[in-house]
């Protein structure tokens, strides 16, 4: 039986076995606890931003877009992935403005999650942003996007019947009801 004491894992060797646009593919081998070795294949991500936008009718904003890994129309809060050296928030008004064309007066950190932790070191930084303003979307190129605004408890009721299943998604309107039970009045 492994020493439950100590269950860091020691880093033996370590092998980039594959270098994309966003992500590259890590193989380490590691040393466990029981002192036996084991490899760790592992995705290398550079971060992410999520935004919980919240119009004057205190709706949330959302996006309907086609993603290729799941073969599936999802619904989706804003998000992206941060530039090279870009400060979260600086992403955060750069992602929301071109997929949604709003930007917002004020802007909250609500928190972080880790969303694929058994494969990926990826980071989510959270964003609550308020007292929007509307303009035109100016998505990337080949990136197609409907936004649709819907009450929070209208976007509870799709998660908890299995229509909204981002995980992104799903831990920023967990992060907003935190939010909302501290500070509503």
């Amino acid at each position: 039986m492994p020493d439950t004491d100590n269950l860091t894992e020691i880093l033996v060797t370590s092998k980039k076995i594959f270098s994309g646009q966003f992500i590259q593919v890590i193989n380490d081998t590691v040393k466990l606890a029981d002192g036996k070795l084991a490899v760790r294949e592992w995705v290398k991500h550079g971060g992410a931003v999520a935004i919980i936008a919240i119009t004057a009718k205190n709706e949330i904003v959302l996006e309907r877009q086609y993603r290729h890994p799941v073969k599936k129309i999802m619904l989706e809060i804003p998000a992206g992935k941060l530039e090279a050296n870009e400060d979260p928030i600086d992403a955060a008004k750069r992602e929301m403005l071109e997929e949604t064309g709003y930007s917002a007066k004020n802007w909250l950190e609500l928190g972080t999650c880790l969303p694929c932790i058994g494969y990926s070191n990826e980071q989510i930084t959270y964003y609550l942003a308020t007292d929007l303003t509307a303009g035109p979307p100016t998505p990337d190129e080949g990136e197609y996007l409907e936004i649709i605004t819907l009450a929070f408890d209208k976007c509870m009721e799709l998660a908890y019947t299995n229509q909204l299943t981002d995980s992104k998604t799903l831990s920023g309107l967990m992060l907003y009801q935190g939010y909302l039970q501290k500070y509503r009045t």
